[in-house]
């Protein structure tokens, strides 16, 4: 079954209206919220930590925490501590960050695909309990075991968008986030990427992809969803990469993009979207109507 979710997104909303964010998705009834951290915007494992403790049933997915700022072992015990206290509703993703960003922090890395290669299978294999030794490139760890774990080892999901990436993904992750800005012709392609990692590596384990796709509700729907992919994603055909209208709309358009190989729907509300307590109800509505 088709899941649905819901972004905070720090664009342009600071902490401080977090709380009540997260209040709101709860009692309307949102499944998942997705948060992000973007430099120098809010920290990934604070607001997931702070909104599970605020919550009883919401899910909180982080999409994503950078891997060039944490070493691996500091991230799976932010994220096995996280999952002891509020077991079962955290999300955790990775990613390689926005390069000129890992830049300015000198932690860009020379080949994002080696990190990632070598973050992923370490941080998913600390989080089982293993003890883990590796001599990479951009890790290194000496029979390092968490005393902690998780009692349940939390999917891991990656980032990705380039062909390699993508393949890559579904190589060594749990699960796949994708970007807002894609019409599902162009995100069956993607998936199609993904799967195939997962097969030359020889996985016939479940593997979950989810996806932003931004969406609006009424008034005027459709033309502010599409403004927000011209803008975030210029070249692209912004009508057939947003969902708009009322909830029943935007439930039975959802189809197109399940269609396209994407078990998690994750929506993102217009930069300038007025009223998140009122976008949050639209999508409880939603994930009711698709439940």
């Amino acid at each position: 079954m088709t899941r649905v979710g819901a972004i905070f997104s720090p664009y342009p909303n600071p902490p401080e209206a977090f709380r009540a964010a997260v209040e709101a998705a709860e009692e309307a009834g949102v499944p998942e919220l997705w948060i992000w951290e973007d430099c120098f915007r809010q920290s990934a494992f604070a607001t997931a930590s702070a909104a599970l403790a605020w919550t009883e049933r919401l899910r909180i997915g982080i999409g994503i925490a950078p891997m060039p700022l944490r070493n691996v072992a500091a991230t799976a015990m932010e994220i096995a501590t996280i999952e002891r206290m509020c077991p079962g509703r955290l999300l955790p993703g990775v990613g390689h960050g926005v390069l000129p960003w890992m830049a300015q922090v000198g932690a860009r890395a020379a080949s994002p695909l080696t990190l990632m290669r070598e973050y992923v299978p370490a941080l998913r294999a600390l989080l089982a309990g293993e003890e883990v030794t590796v001599d990479g490139r951009y890790v290194t760890l000496d029979h390092v075991r968490l005393d902690w774990p998780p009692a349940a080892a939390p999917r891991v999901y990656c980032a990705a968008e380039g062909p390699k990436t993508l393949r890559l993904a579904g190589a060594v992750a749990d699960g796949v986030l994708l970007n807002s800005g894609y019409a599902p012709d162009a995100i069956a392609r993607s998936v199609e990427a993904v799967r195939a990692g997962h097969a030359e590596a020889g996985r016939d384990d479940r593997f979950d992809v989810a996806a932003y796709v931004v969406a609006a509700f009424e008034p005027d729907a459709a033309a502010r969803a599409a403004a927000e992919v011209e803008e975030i994603s210029p070249g692209s055909d912004p009508r057939a990469a947003v969902l708009a209208g009322a909830p029943d709309e935007v439930a039975a358009e959802i189809a197109r993009f399940a269609d396209a190989g994407i078990d998690d729907i994750v929506l993102l509300p217009p930069r300038e979207e007025p009223d998140l307590a009122a976008y949050f109800r639209n999508v409880g509505e939603v994930a009711r109507l698709i439940a």
